[in-house]
């Protein structure tokens, strides 16, 4: 299916040739009049900002569980931490800033409660009917599951966000997961191909917004220590210049310091290496980074092999913290129990969703809206859920 162009839009012109420019924008799946005021990729951006899917980020899980703390990472803070990172990186290579900032706060719509935990077990169940990815949930999402406007289903973004979202993280393989298959039957995203450099950037930006934030939850919930933090490649050398800077610092403000630094560290390799590498390949139009051998935007192999360092210690010392560990085991019993429980008795499910499942023609059907639901709750709506309809029927009886 071809996509409508609707008015072209004339504003918002990107520095460099090879950067997404709104006015050669593919268009959206179902045409609209463009905003007068914001170009595509604005427009974009601002429907994920107000879609239904965004704000529930704020009650989903990053590695802690959403009522563990306050001032733990949510997946809302962590898209807002993405998006800042990447329209930094993007400014600096002179790519599109909005369209790079919708791919960053729209990333992780797609996931489940209670973060990769609630992924796996949810891929589990949904294995006999086409498996779940978050990734390919997210395109779900802005294509269909959002349901507010009158002339269409999702939001009816840009080809390019669209084909951001489905390949951030580089060419898909075959075969491609059910919900991203069902999308490009319609509309061809070029699975096969590299994405923008803009989708590039919201990627590493993802990992760096991590990697930084990780180490400062990891250390509020003392799972390690500054000292152990310290021993760490590149953050060796980012501790030592604060104290060579600020003998005298206290803990709270020398780790802080030291993690800011390490957060300049990796925005700067990725800009450096970004550049040479655009300097190398020379393209003169998007088709020539989408068409390359390679990703554009990636670390330097010094820091990607430090980081490695780095999130095998995150790995042993904080992902799989006995504490962790074990409300990992609390939330898939809560996912292994909704699930059975749902496609049992889709009458549970809101009035909204009563004509999809009459819709359903079989239990493939049914499972994937089950699916749907599920993985758009909450980490507290999950568990009141199970508290009240699992837990609540087990006591019943």
């Amino acid at each position: 299916m071809e996509l409508g162009t609707g008015r072209q839009e004339r504003r918002g012109r990107s520095v460099q040739p090879y950067a997404s420019n709104p006015a050669e924008s593919r268009g959206r799946r179902f045409v609209e009049e463009e905003s007068v005021f914001r170009s595509c990729y604005q427009r974009d951006r601002d429907r994920i900002i107000h879609a239904s899917a965004f704000r529930r980020l704020k009650h989903k899980t990053q590695v802690f569980i959403e009522h563990e703390g306050d001032y733990f990472r949510t997946r809302l803070t962590h898209s807002i931490e993405v998006a800042q990172v990447a329209r930094t990186i993007a400014g600096a290579l002179g790519l599109n800033q909005e369209l790079t900032e919708a791919l960053a706060l729209a990333h992780d719509l797609g996931h489940p409660p209670f973060g990769h935990t609630g992924e796996d077990a949810l891929a589990l169940l949904m294995a006999p009917y086409g498996g779940f990815d978050h990734n390919a949930q997210a395109i779900r999402i802005v294509t269909t599951l959002e349901r507010h406007y009158a002339d269409f289903d999702g939001l009816n973004l840009t080809w390019e966000t669209l084909e951001g979202l489905a390949k951030h993280n580089g060419p898909v393989a075959r075969p491609f997961p059910w919900a991203l298959a069902a999308c490009n039957a319609e509309i061809d995203l070029e699975l096969e191909t590299y994405s923008s450099a803009e989708a590039q950037v919201a990627a590493l930006a993802d990992d760096i917004a991590y990697n930084h934030h990780d180490l400062h939850d990891g250390l509020r919930a003392e799972l390690f220590s500054t000292d152990e933090l310290a021993e760490l490649p590149i953050l060796d050398r980012c501790f030592a210049e604060v104290d060579q800077r600020y003998p005298d610092l206290n803990y709270y403000r020398r780790r802080h310091e030291a993690l800011r630094r390490f957060f300049g560290v990796l925005v700067e390799d990725v800009i450096a290496v970004a550049q040479s590498r655009l300097e190398i390949l020379a393209p003169r139009s998007v088709a020539d980074i989408r068409h390359a051998t390679h990703a554009v935007v990636q670390f330097s192999p010094d820091v990607f092999e430090q980081l490695q360092d780095i999130r095998a210690f995150l790995f042993t010392r904080m992902y799989r913290a006995p504490t962790v560990i074990e409300m990992r085991k609390q939330v898939t019993a809560v996912i292994e129990d909704l699930f059975p429980f749902l496609l049992a008795n889709p009458d549970k499910l809101p009035k909204q969703w009563r004509k999809d499942v009459e819709a359903a023609q079989d239990e493939t059907a049914l499972a994937r809206i089950v699916s749907d639901y599920i993985s758009g709750m909450t980490d507290r709506f999950a568990l009141q859920c199970h508290r009240d309809w699992v837990l609540g029927a087990q006591a019943a009886e």
